[in-house]
């Protein structure tokens, strides 16, 4: 019984997916760990106190008014005394005030004052879960690091069909093991390249790009939430450093190919970074200065090295899954898959730059490999590092 002397609280939240958490909770209790119900106003109209507390053997909560439990903080006790706390159903409005930090019933006052591990098992209506909205706070969810288990695509109660439907029991079951175990990643060693670099042509001016990095450290905060242990190789960047990683800061191409030599071996390889591809040839050792009437100074290139490619490479010390990025302005997925092959990477994350995607908040990619194309909607960079990671993590499973 992989679960047991586990103790878990489930909240339910109002969704017609409702009726399978009881179901969840007796696969839980099956694995030997003990259940507590926790339902929402909305949630206890598709499924009743009664028939949890049936299947779960315990008492069920649900108001945060109750003179017997606040006495005694009885929502304190809840957001503490679990291993792990599991959202399923997890409507939009419940996702939304997890998001906004709003404690206005015992459910989201909990969530607001546990310290534990959370995962949320959204179940909604497609267009909801599409939206700008919904997305935004599951985005900021993930770089908390809450993690989620679904939403599947499938018909749903009203007849349509999309994702928003809530992941079967079984499937969430197992994100609960992963998330008691410390993340599917666990033991995996992860190198993630992120940023710009700037290649100097004298003390004062260099070349470079406008990559934020946002996404690059999205990607490395994703991956350390489900377990792994990130070396995060950034170039300039202004946005803070993900939590539980460690970073080192370089400024050249050069730099950058030396200290991700020097962090393998790596299970895992993501080069995010937008690297230079040339650099002048000669580093002015003072500032250039200009005259009246002198003509600029010719600027001869010299090709960087090819961090992906090397990474790429066949030998003993090439991760088992290097990912690189194609950042292009025409043509996305022709350049990507001609990317792909020609470095030898297993995977390319192909996006249009030639819009607001460089220092922008959010991203549209494609995901190519051997087995195809995958098109993925506009959504915030820090929903595509999860969505991303989770992708990786199903690759160890």
């Amino acid at each position: 019984m992989r679960l047991a002397g586990r103790r878990l609280l489930l909240i339910v939240s109002g969704s017609v997916a409702a009726y399978k958490a009881l179901e969840l909770a007796r696969l839980v209790r099956k694995e030997g760990a003990a259940v507590t119900g926790l339902l929402t106003a909305a949630g206890s109209r598709f499924v009743t106190p009664h028939a949890m507390a049936a299947i779960t053997g315990s008492r069920v909560h649900g108001d945060l008014w109750s003179l017997e439990e606040e006495t005694h903080a009885g929502h304190i006790r809840l957001a503490r005394d679990h291993d792990a706390i599991v959202v399923a159903p997890a409507s939009a409005d419940l996702i939304a005030k997890m998001a906004l930090g709003l404690a206005d019933d015992l459910a989201t006052t909990v969530l607001l004052a546990t310290t534990r591990p959370v995962l949320v098992a959204p179940a909604m209506n497609p267009t909801m879960w599409a939206h700008p909205a919904t997305q935004g706070h599951v985005a900021t969810l993930a770089a908390r690091g809450v993690r989620f288990a679904g939403p599947e695509s499938g018909a749903m109660a009203e007849e349509e069909t999309g994702p928003g439907r809530l992941a079967e029991p079984a499937a969430i079951l197992e994100a609960i093991r992963s998330l008691l175990a410390g993340g599917p990643l666990s033991g995996r060693h992860a190198l993630v390249t992120s940023g710009p670099t700037w290649e100097p042509i004298d003390p004062v001016r260099f070349l470079a790009n406008r990559s934020s990095g946002r996404q690059g450290h999205a990607i490395a905060a994703a991956l350390a939430d489900r377990g792994a242990r990130v070396t995060l190789v950034s170039g300039p960047v202004s946005v803070p450093p993900p939590s539980g990683v460690t970073v080192t800061r370089v400024e050249t191409a050069r730099e950058m190919l030396a200290a991700c030599t020097a962090a393998l071996p790596a299970d895992i390889a993501i080069c995010a970074a937008a690297v230079a591809d040339w650099r002048p040839a000669e580093t002015a050792t003072l500032k250039l200065k200009k005259g009246a009437g002198t003509p600029p100074p010719a600027l001869a290139l010299a090709e960087n090295p090819d961090i992906l490619a090397t990474l790429s490479a066949p030998g003993p010390l090439r991760p088992a899954l290097v990912v690189g990025f194609a950042a292009e302005t025409n043509d996305v997925v022709a350049h990507g898959e001609a990317k792909r092959r020609s470095k030898g990477c297993d995977w390319i994350v192909a996006n249009d730059v030639s819009g607001d995607v460089m220092g922008g908040a959010e991203n549209e990619v494609h995901l190519i490999t051997e087995e195809g194309v995958e098109h993925w909607p506009r959504l915030p960079k820090e929903a595509v590092a999860a969505r991303l990671a989770d992708r990786i993590a199903a690759v160890f499973a």
